[in-house]
């Protein structure tokens, strides 16, 4: 009796622990199921305007001698007719005057989150050039400050709580940014009051969405609620200044910063680099963002003009070739003001510093590349455009050559990024068909006894 009561006990509580584990594995394989459906859930769903669209920076203090919106707005046909879709407007509120930067100071340091600053016009001049511009089927951003202030922000005496402070009880500036204070994102209030502000413009002018500079050092749980509360009133675009915090791409932002690209297609250009770095490039993206994530590439901005340099300066005669790179390679390209006429200086950035328009020589270049985006859906964005494929496998280190695929939309792009003389032989099958030259409309056949002579810098794109 008593070994068979040993053996029924050692029975059932064997079948208890079998039920246990098989409890628990189904559970866990459940919970498995439910976090992935809970991660496609929260993948972030671009609006879909976006899918093939492209972007335009615009600095309103010196896109025009008069600096101000209603002066720009006379360049929205010009702008329409290039094919630009988004329109990123620099900072257009108030600036600060205590500890200001230079006689006009910085565009991001704000002095009041909902007024235009006077300088630029009015609210109503807002109002009409995004009006216009979503007539002509364009969409307009705002800049977005949300780490810091001017000094004398109207927060700071009304709400001195909102911002963070030294030990001694004064304001902190971050890093050598002496213009401008920090907000204490630690304080709900702060927070409550910020996303109001981002709701403002939405609510007054229509705005279709924020470019939010230096993104990643504001808290990713404030931007994932401020973005839900405002696609509670309307569908928005976001784009973060930011390339090293991938999370925010997860839930609030539709797109970041390649800031990697730039700075290798610099070294590129300085001979410190070659084209097969690209590749390294593209491997760590790849492995660093999921595929729906959209990122901006571009060969210049108000930063990189401004504090590193001209693109002549920086890229001298690739200019041309590395623009060419920005709009084949996956991610939306940014033009930024004046990079149509191929503006030669450094705009200087506390002070009126007007673009030269007398020859907008790159007009009809950027045409071809902004339409060649928005009709080849190889050249789509995120997940809806093409993978990058190489087909100049054993070529010249100098050569970047790669095909994309998408719907029977196929796209080649050969290109020299070098100052040497090379030749180019297609490496792989998939390549091989006729196709159209996008820039001379002229037939072209690849095949296995294809071969292709690039001088300097030069280029190719093809398409079916």
């Amino acid at each position: 009796m008593k070994e068979t009561y040993k053996i029924a006990v050692f029975l059932s509580t064997f079948t208890l622990l079998l039920v246990f584990l098989i409890s628990c594995g189904s559970y866990q394989n459940e919970q498995k199921t439910n976090n992935e459906n809970d991660k496609k859930e929260t993948e972030m769903k671009h609006v879909d305007w976006s899918k093939h669209a492209n972007i335009y920076e615009v600095n309103i203090r010196q896109y025009t001698p008069e600096g101000t919106i209603n002066a720009f707005r006379k360049h929205l046909h010009r702008l329409k007719n290039m094919g630009v879709d988004i329109l990123w407007l620099m900072p257009v509120q108030p600036i600060g005057e205590l500890n200001r930067k230079g006689s006009l100071g910085s565009y991001y340091s704000v002095k009041d989150y909902k007024a235009v600053n006077p300088e630029f016009g009015t609210m109503q001049d807002l109002k009409d050039l995004v009006k216009e511009a979503h007539e002509m089927g364009m969409y307009v951003i705002l800049d977005w400050v949300a780490n810091h202030s001017a000094w004398d922000n109207i927060w700071t005496e009304e709400h001195p709580e909102y911002y963070g402070k030294n030990d001694d009880g004064t304001f902190h500036s971050p890093y050598d940014w002496t213009d401008v204070i920090e907000f204490n994102y630690d304080n709900p209030a702060m927070r409550d009051s910020m996303i109001r502000a981002l709701r403002f413009w939405i609510d007054e002018a229509d705005v279709d969405g924020y470019r939010c500079d230096v993104a990643g050092m504001v808290p990713t749980d404030f931007w994932n609620d401020a973005v839900d509360q405002l696609k509670q009133i309307k569908q928005v675009f976001m784009l973060a200044e930011d390339e090293d915090n991938a999370a925010l791409l997860e839930h609030a932002f539709d797109m970041n910063y390649s800031w990697k690209l730039l700075h290798l297609m610099n070294d590129i250009a300085k001979g410190d680099k070659n084209a097969s770095d690209i590749w390294a490039y593209i491997d760590w993206n790849n492995n660093t963002f999921p595929k729906n994530d959209y990122r901006m590439t571009f060969i210049t901005n108000h930063d990189e003009n401004s504090w590193n340099g001209t693109v002549k300066k920086r890229l001298g005669n690739g200019a041309e070739a590395f623009a060419i790179l920005t709009y084949t390679i996956p991610g939306m390209p940014l033009i930024y003001s004046g990079q149509e006429a191929g503006n030669d200086k450094v705009l200087r950035f506390f002070e009126k510093d007007t673009i030269n328009w007398n020859s907008i020589k790159y007009q009809d270049f950027y045409a071809k590349l902004n339409l060649l985006k928005k009709t080849n859906k190889a050249l789509w964005n995120g997940s809806e455009g093409g993978d990058m494929v190489n087909i100049g496998e054993g070529e010249s280190e100098n050569i970047l050559a790669f095909m994309r695929e998408k719907d029977n939309n196929k796209i080649i792009s050969i290109i020299n990024l070098s100052s040497e003389q090379v030749q180019f032989k297609p490496s792989i099958e998939q390549a091989y068909g006729t196709y159209t030259n996008v820039f001379t409309d002229e037939k072209a056949k690849l095949g296995p006894d294809t071969v292709i002579n690039l001088g300097p810098w030069a280029y190719f794109i093809f398409t079916n």
